[in-house]
């Protein structure tokens, strides 16, 4: 019997300041990154490339170490997660109730193309470069940037694009019609090689 007694004393093992460690650490790490999050501005969340994806993971790997200390006990972990849940519903329940508050937390929403006309300083604010812009645009069906309207990246990062002209369905199924040719003669051509 000793032996369960060791190991269950083991897993519940807490240092004197139980409460604090797992309660305090996952809050401010969290309160940190909504902060450098907000700072690094939506790019990061809308068109990551490779160098974001890095600095994510190490930024995961870093604040991993920041949340835990030196407890790696499973009640420690449950108690972490469970703060980490709990902050992040009061805050989107805040942000949900009071609109100004999700305003200051992400931010809004910003016109990237407006009446057909690139906003190059928004882009720059923004960090998007008018490449990516063009291929987040390829991405939703359009062919060029002359198609767009209007173009803007909500607060969470996803950009979203309106038609200059709405297409009726026939045009429609033009464009459909010569997307499938295209693809028949990439088809042809890689049947050749």
């Amino acid at each position: 019997m000793p032996a369960i007694t060791t190991a269950w004393d083991a897993v519940l093992a807490f240092t004197a300041r139980w409460w604090i460690d797992p309660l305090f650490r996952p809050l401010v790490v969290y309160l940190f990154l909504v902060v450098a999050l907000r700072l690094a501005g939506k790019r990061l969340l809308a068109q990551m490339n490779a160098f974001d994806l890095v600095v994510l993971l190490i930024l995961s790997n870093t604040l991993q170490n920041a949340i835990l200390g030196d407890d790696t006990t499973w009640t420690g972990g449950l108690i972490r997660a469970s703060t980490l849940l709990i902050v992040n519903a009061v805050v989107v329940r805040l942000m949900v109730r009071y609109g100004r508050l999700g305003d200051a937390l992400e931010g809004h929403e910003d016109n990237l193309i407006t009446d057909g006309v690139i906003q190059s300083d928004v882009l720059r604010r923004d960090l998007i470069t008018e490449p990516e812009l063009r291929a987040a645009a390829h991405k939703q069906g359009f062919e060029s940037l002359a198609e767009i309207k209007r173009a803007a990246i909500a607060p969470g990062g996803f950009v979203y694009f309106e038609r200059r002209h709405e297409t009726d369905d026939q045009t429609q199924h033009e464009v459909l019609l010569a997307r499938l040719d295209r693809i028949e003669r990439l088809l042809e051509n890689l049947k050749s090689r």
